[in-house]
């Protein structure tokens, strides 16, 4: 059965499920397309607060691309363009979203599935989750797209510790090296997870996305021009402000509306 990209929503949440358990949820071309086109359709929907992003089951996250196509998609380097450039794609895709991601990370995160989560905001695993991109092993390399997202969440000196020795890491050396925000139980994965999810969708949507938009901005390494830095007064003229400012006084929760 080929894998698929399975979209579901809980209210201002979307969960987007990697679905290829019989392959440890490795990503086949189709559904890099796929979850290309999901991330740009949630992009646009400005009725959600945040997405979760999971593996099927409780088996893996994701193994990384699927091996078994590549004698059809990356059998040489003409083909492997047109593989990295959708890769690169759907990377471009998670990293542009403007809703807060969260990596709901169960077992195995390797390959292309820890480059997916990289692109994540909040990354949170089980104790048993294993982590690593031994690309080394199949004389292939990480695109600059790819790369990118990992450079970003650990630096150069623990990317290129990943990248070429190739290790599989453990929960606790993953969170050490800043792969995973949270380490906890197996079975308080998803539930933890959900949490998150819940109390991101519960703050101010437009000040999250601003966030968002102000740290990728940050990430470019260009100095930020004196218009970019008057946005970050824009909140001010927002009924969001207003209810948050009301509610404190007034002891109550909050009602956001994203206006």
């Amino acid at each position: 059965m080929p894998g698929g990209i399975l979209l579901s929503r809980e209210g201002d949440i979307a969960t987007v499920t990697l679905d290829n358990p019989g392959k440890l949820n490795a990503l086949d071309l189709a559904m890099w397309k796929r979850l290309g086109a999901a991330m740009r359709g949630l992009h646009r929907d400005a009725s959600l607060r945040c997405v979760v992003i999971r593996g099927a089951g409780d088996q893996a996250f994701a193994a990384g691309a699927d091996i078994s196509e590549f004698g059809k998609t990356r059998s040489n380097s003409r083909d492997a363009k047109k593989y990295g450039e959708q890769l690169e794609e759907t990377m471009a895709a998670l990293a542009g979203c403007r809703h807060p991601i969260v990596a709901m990370i169960h077992g195995a995160c390797v390959g292309g599935g820890l480059e997916i989560v990289s692109q994540c905001d909040l990354r949170i695993c089980g104790t048993s989750s294993r982590f690593g991109v031994p690309i080394n092993r199949l004389g292939l390399v990480v695109g600059y797209g790819e790369m990118k997202g990992l450079i970003d969440l650990v630096g150069r000196a623990a990317a290129m510790e990943i990248l070429l020795e190739g290790r599989i890491l453990g929960a606790a050396e993953a969170k050490d090296m800043g792969l995973v925000n949270r380490v906890v139980p197996d079975d308080k994965v998803e539930e933890e997870s959900t949490a998150a999810a819940r109390r991101i969708a519960a703050g101010a949507p437009l000040v999250a996305r601003w966030h968002k938009k102000f740290a990728r901005r940050l990430a470019g390494g260009r100095p930020v021009t004196r218009a970019e830095r008057n946005e970050a007064y824009a909140c001010y003229d927002t009924g969001d402000f207003r209810e948050g400012v009301k509610a404190f006084l007034a002891k109550r929760k909050p009602e956001f509306r994203g206006k």
